[in-house]
């Protein structure tokens, strides 16, 4: 079965700066990945490509990296997910640009049954973390996607009741003048 998942968020910010985010990922100062709800993206050695990784039961390696504008990752875990995921700065004007994060893949096996029912509605709802973790950081409003009860059902399952919940984006101040 063929799966095409993409993500995107209009961020008011440069390309470059969104591209920063990118460049962060994985290091101590990681703006992007919401590590603070989801298992932690780590890799063997300093992001570029090559390296090895990944987020919880999720295995990837670095396929290729443009640094300040894209990465995509070769998934190796779990079976029977044969293809990438990326993370892209999209142009739209000088002071605007779109993340968008994209998996193009083919199941086989079990992946068949497990992308559908836990892994999809986890993925999306970590990227939609992702994408309004790179508004806040950017200084944007944080567009919120509520976790559904599904969701958060499949997180306390997975970790066996130690899940954290769903934090509350900062809300920024709106002053008018």
């Amino acid at each position: 079965m063929k799966v095409v998942n993409v993500h995107q968020r209009l961020l008011h910010a440069t390309p470059r700066q969104a591209g920063a985010l990118i460049d962060g990922l994985a290091s101590p100062g990681d703006a992007l990945w919401p590590h603070r709800t989801w298992p932690k993206m780590k890799f063997d050695g300093p992001l570029g490509v090559g390296a090895t990784g990944g987020h919880g039961p999720i295995r990837y390696f670095v396929e290729a990296y443009t640094p300040g504008r894209s990465i995509r990752f070769r998934f190796i875990e779990p079976r029977g997910f044969i293809g990438w995921h990326a993370c892209e700065i999209l142009d739209a004007t000088p002071v605007h640009c779109v993340l968008e994060h994209r998996i193009e893949m083919t199941l086989r096996g079990r992946a068949l049954l497990t992308w559908p029912l836990v892994t999809r509605p986890l993925h999306d709802a970590c990227v939609e973390d992702m994408l309004s973790r790179a508004q806040e950081a950017l200084g944007n409003e944080p567009k919120a996607t509520p976790w559904s009860a599904r969701v958060r059902l499949l997180r306390w399952l997975v970790s066996r009741g130690t899940a954290r919940p769903q934090p509350q984006p900062t809300r920024r101040e709106h002053v008018l003048y």
